[in-house]
């Protein structure tokens, strides 16, 4: 984080929130039919089902802060996956094979996960009240 910058800390917390949030608004998507689906829901056990899970529990993890390393990992790891599996077969090039906004969220998950949760999170809250932290 840029220690010269005052707001780069709150830049990154919006970043990660904002992006949490529309993260987990893709697996209510597929689970709940809701926002804006048109009320079909996809099969639990099926891969899509896992996908839904994984965005809209990984997605509310990230927003909120909490297991955020873990969590945002996982998220880059299963947009690295949708895209190959579902976006690259059809052209190698993301804006062709409009794939961009996975590779998008795959590539902001894995600043997520090496940056850590920041300020305005659960897992900074938990780590200033443990016993001997030393600043984050």
């Amino acid at each position: 984080m840029d220690r010269g910058n005052p707001y780069a800390s709150y830049a990154y917390a919006l970043l990660r929130i904002v992006v949490g949030l529309l993260f987990a608004m893709h697996g209510s998507q597929k689970l709940l039919g809701f926002p804006g689906g048109d009320g079909n829901t996809v099969e639990i056990a099926s891969l899509m089902g896992v996908a839904g899970i994984i965005e809209l529990v990984g997605g509310l993890l990230i927003l909120v802060g909490f297991l955020t390393r873990p969590a945002a990992f996982l998220a880059s790891g299963m947009m690295a996956v949708a895209y190959f599996m579902a976006h690259a077969p059809q052209h190698a090039l993301p804006i062709v094979n409009k794939g961009e906004l996975a590779v998008v969220f795959c590539f902001v998950f894995l600043y997520i996960a090496a940056q850590g949760a920041g300020v305005w999170s659960i897992d900074s809250m938990l780590h200033r009240r443990s016993p001997g932290a030393v600043g984050m």
